[in-house]
């Protein structure tokens, strides 16, 4: 007791306030808590995501055989494989796979750069891209980026996701994923209906959220950024096997037992 004593007496005021916060913070973390994490994560989170990745083992979703890493020319430049994985991702929205898929092979075959599409009339563009959802506003869109491209960036894309949701046509989930593929570059996760939807249903937020950006902000501020790249073509593709957004194929899913919304469904 004497030297628990002599050794408070030593302690800056600054300090002792410290460890005293420290100690009032343990009751509230519960029981079988981890004293050395402050940070709040999902719970059974681990093993979710380890049987997601089991569940996603054979790579034979939609998103892995005509996702948008499928819809570029690998043996293109870099700088002309950088718009196409761009158009690719802007012509993504609101479209499935095989639409935006085919849609880029159209284009492809014209020979699809930045010259290229500028030299396109609106007519010509959305006749090559329809059927994907919207074509008409990602005809606009994509004239005005592909302008924007040439004049301010030499023809290439922007290497940072502020730049890129400045450009006309691309939200946030576009620029996370640009930046994944076309520049090998991890500044964030990219969340989209799929992954928006199961972290919901995982509780893999620690409260709902109600839009996908709000997702991406949740789940950056637990899960591991060597997980970051990663989550996005894991969750999209397990969302379109099995954690369906209507009709969910519970009895299918290897998460059955652990995870909060297959009680409910």
């Amino acid at each position: 007791a004497g030297s628990q004593i002599q050794g408070t007496a030593g302690i800056p005021r600054r300090s002792r306030r410290r460890k005293s916060v420290a100690i009032a913070y343990e009751p509230g973390q519960g029981d079988g808590a981890e004293p050395r994490r402050a940070r709040w994560e999902p719970r059974d989170w681990r093993e979710q995501l380890e049987r997601i990745r089991e569940m996603r083992r054979s790579r034979d979703a939609p998103v892995d055989e005509m996702g948008v890493q499928k819809c570029y020319d690998s043996s293109a430049p870099p700088q002309v494989m950088r718009y196409q994985v761009l158009l690719a991702l802007m012509l993504s929205s609101q479209t499935k796979d095989q639409v935006t898929s085919a849609a880029m092979l159209r284009l492809r075959r014209r020979g699809l750069t930045v010259d290229t599409v500028l030299q396109m009339d609106d007519e010509t563009l959305g006749q090559i891209i329809y059927p994907v959802g919207f074509w008409r506003n990602k005809v606009k869109y994509i004239k005005q980026t592909t302008a924007i491209l040439k004049q301010k960036y030499g023809g290439d894309i922007p290497s940072t996701v502020e730049e890129l949701v400045q450009l006309p046509g691309v939200g946030p989930k576009m620029a996370h994923l640009a930046m994944h593929i076309a520049w090998d570059s991890v500044a964030g996760i990219a969340v989209d209906t799929h992954v928006h939807r199961i972290s919901n249903r995982l509780k893999w937020v620690k409260k709902e959220t109600k839009h996908p950006e709000e997702t991406r902000v949740a789940l950056e501020d637990w899960l591991p950024r060597d997980l970051w790249k990663e989550i996005n073509w894991l969750l999209v593709g397990f969302g379109q096997q099995t954690c369906l957004p209507v009709n969910p194929r519970c009895s299918q899913c290897l998460n059955q037992d652990i995870c909060p919304a297959a009680k409910r469904l």
